[in-house]
């Protein structure tokens, strides 16, 4: 094998890949080289160039996302492929979804500024799903009192999502454009549940629910966030104070 030409390169390239089942950056591609043989980095992303032409027309395809490169199924036939696999793919709530758009765009957030945004409290199992699938990590503390840490989302995030940074996020009005308009609801026609009346009779008055922001009115807010987003939080310390952070008491904000 010449490795110094472009096309037999990508096929090792290939192979790499294929037996790696993750993504792989440059970096490491050329460390399972010999250091004689070892391509450079130009020769081989001309390699990575080639092996993405040759997947044209087929059924998978090569994708940088953050983590560095690898070969996925095209994502037109995940409705047929997702049959392999006996068990459902897991949906998630909207809690959990409004929680992890709110830490990836107005990164970094500490959970009370998430609540104070949802108007509801988050719950703690979000927070440590989220923290498990290290889609999101703690990356310093907000100098104020009761230091709540701050989250900002990682490189598995991004590559679970299709991403190479957090520049190729969607905007968010696009986001507010796949919220469903609430449907109006003539509250004197609705038929109640019985099952809801009865208890309403027992319970007597119902308590009034804490008012929740809804998932468009939240997009709505975060329009005005969108800009200078940070995406490298690599030289946060903990000692650093955002000028524009206002103090709050211990009874306001949540660790």
């Amino acid at each position: 094998m010449n490795l110094s030409d472009p096309k037999d390169l990508a096929s090792l390239l290939e192979a790499f890949l294929l037996a790696s089942g993750k993504p792989m950056s440059i970096e490491r591609m050329a460390e399972l080289f010999d250091e004689l043989e070892r391509p450079s980095p130009s020769l081989l992303r001309k390699a990575l160039e080639v092996l993405d032409k040759s997947c044209k027309g087929r059924a998978f395809e090569l994708k940088e996302v953050a983590s560095g490169y690898r070969l996925q199924v095209r994502e037109r036939f995940s409705p047929w492929v997702g049959r392999l696999w006996e068990e459902r793919p897991q949906r998630y709530s909207r809690a959990f979804l409004e929680t992890l758009v709110l830490i990836a765009y107005r990164q970094p957030i500490t959970r009370g500024e998430i609540e104070d945004i949802r108007g509801v409290a988050v719950n703690s199992q979000i927070v440590k799903t989220l923290l498990e699938r290290e889609w999101v990590r703690v990356v310093g503390h907000r100098d104020v009192p009761g230091r709540p840490a701050m989250f900002a989302t990682t490189k598995q995030f991004l590559d679970h999502f299709n991403l190479k940074n957090l520049d190729e996020l969607p905007p968010l009005a696009f986001l507010r454009e796949m919220e469903p308009e609430p449907q109006q609801v003539d509250v004197e026609e609705a038929p109640v549940p019985a099952a809801l009346q009865a208890r309403a009779d027992l319970e007597g008055e119902p308590e009034t629910p804490r008012e929740q922001t809804s998932f468009r009115s939240l997009l709505a807010e975060l329009d005005s966030m969108e800009t200078g987003l940070k995406t490298d939080f690599d030289d946060l310390r903990d000692e650093t104070e955002r000028e524009e952070d206002q103090p709050v008491s211990d009874e306001d904000r949540r660790d």
